[in-house]
């Protein structure tokens, strides 16, 4: 396999042996991107002179002996960090010169750790999109099939790692950022437990780089490999300095297993409030027939577990009270006005999306009481369960689709139509409580794309998920590069 190619951890084996120098290893990386990312557009923001001489520097420490967690491998980032020096636009036209002067604090321990920034990789409007294009760097391809989208909105992150296109990129996540980029491009994502890594520097321009407490948000890694991610994890991990006023190192709790046998594990393929296509369906079976061909303990149904349809319920008004906190006056109105009609007895998501544009404060405080009740169902789950294991989306990655009114978007399901946002529900389901996820590749839809899953885990054992990835990775084969 060629050096594109290769995990991360195979790079830094062979740079620390002294079998390829890391300006090699760059010059490669730069070479696939010039010669094929014309068609995919993964990278928006090419850094090449800087990734050129942080090679040359890494050599340099190599030779010196020094053995740093990424020391000399090409990395990507995606376009919503800030990178001194490099435009931060979250794909809006009004900030396309906005250049931050400081490296958000994730941008800064990569490069602490020897990391390559090769670019940014590209983003959907403010990053408001389960497709990543916009009107400053276009639309980003998936490698599989370029007439359907890469994900958002870490897409371009995910395209990127499909390619060859640098060992390892950081990402974000509100509503499956990193997970469905994962699932719809073949790779690995990780959502970590909330608030365990600093997001500072990950944020809109022009706001100013602070060290907010998202409500729902993560930052978190990608990568081609389950071990990667929990390499990736390691540097990212961590409260913001400005918190503590010193650097902080996290301990996580490790792995509750080392064998895949030992794992239990809840198996989740249907959804209340909306269908399971088949091709995913067969990737959640798939890998719940390796879990139990090692022995697994694997149950299809518990009663600890939280109830999805409510659980979707405050997901989305959680969501999308924050979609609205900046609409004009007269419009934010008219949403109070459509809210008020609704019959107090409907349930269903195009509700509870209307109702979370209008929350109140006195509102929003009653969802957040009720999820605090959905966190300590799922601990009473995970003393019985080790690991969730359910769908990113209920499809394989789908055709591009601009409408500009998201609203009137339609997503095709086993050829029965349904509205577009209905397909974060699985997303949903981790981001709520702020539990770990794992997105993992489970095989390939009869067309031939990607199908993933993800593997949620006990709040703060991200290393449980991360060992049942690497494990399961090592039964069912892992990423493929496109065909």
């Amino acid at each position: 396999m060629e050096w594109n190619l290769r995990s991360a951890g195979e790079l830094l084996a062979a740079l620390r042996a002294g079998e390829v120098s890391s300006v090699e290893l760059t010059e490669a990386a730069i070479a696939a991107i010039e010669r094929d990312d014309g068609v995919i557009n993964a990278i928006c923001v090419r850094d090449f002179d800087r990734a050129r001489e942080a090679a040359r520097q890494a050599d340099r420490a190599l030779r010196r002996g020094e053995d740093r967690p990424l020391l000399g491998v090409p990395v990507t980032v995606k376009e919503s960090y800030d990178v001194a020096g490099l435009p931060t636009t979250w794909g809006m036209p009004q900030h396309r010169d906005f250049v931050p002067v400081e490296d958000a604090v994730q941008v800064s321990r990569l490069k602490d750790a020897g990391a390559v920034v090769l670019g940014k990789t590209n983003v959907p409007l403010g990053l408001q999109d389960l497709q990543s294009f916009n009107e400053i760097y276009g639309t980003t391809n998936n490698p599989w099939d370029h007439d359907r989208t890469s994900g958002g909105s870490s897409g371009g992150s995910a395209a990127a790692l499909a390619c060859g296109f640098g060992a390892l990129s950081i990402g974000s996540d509100l509503a499956g950022s990193l997970r469905t980029p994962a699932h719809f491009c073949g790779v690995y994502a990780h959502k970590p437990t909330l608030g365990l890594a600093a997001t500072r520097g990950m944020v809109a321009p022009p706001a100013p780089p602070l060290p907010v407490e998202f409500d729902l948000a993560v930052v978190g890694p990608m990568a081609r490999t389950a071990s990667d991610l929990a390499l990736l994890l390691d540097v990212m991990a961590g409260p913001d300095p400005l918190t503590l006023g010193v650097a902080h190192e996290v301990t996580l709790p490790p792995p509750r297993h080392e064998v895949l046998g030992d794992f239990r594990v809840l198996v989740l393929d249907e959804h209340p409030l909306l269908a399971t296509g088949a091709a995913v369906r067969a990737g959640v079976n798939r890998v719940a027939d390796a879990l139990v061909a090692s022995g697994a303990r694997v149950e299809r149904r518990s009663r600890l577990l939280p109830d999805l349809a409510e659980a979707a319920s405050l997901y989305t008004q959680l969501l999308f009270s924050g979609s609205s906190a900046h609409f004009p006056v007269a419009a934010y109105e008219q949403l109070q006005v459509r809210a008020a009609a609704l019959d107090p007895d409907d349930q269903g998501l195009d509700a509870a999306r209307l109702r979370g544009m209008v929350l109140s404060h006195r509102d929003w405080i009653e969802v957040t009481n009720r999820r605090e009740l959905h966190r300590h169902g799922w601990r009473q789950l995970f003393t019985e369960f080790d690991a969730v294991l359910c769908p990113v989306t209920p499809t394989p990655a789908f055709p591009h689709d601009h409408n500009p009114d998201l609203l009137e978007r339609r997503l095709d399901i086993d050829d029965v139509e349904h509205p577009f946002f209905d397909q974060l529900v699985w997303a949903g389901l981790a981001t709520m409580p702020g539990l770990p996820a794992t997105a993992i590749p489970a095989g390939r839809s009869p067309g031939g794309l990607p199908v993933g899953v993800q593997l949620i885990g006990p709040m703060f054992e991200d290393r449980t998920t991360l060992r049942l990835a690497e494990l399961l990775e090592q039964q069912l084969g892992g990423f493929q590069p496109p065909v």
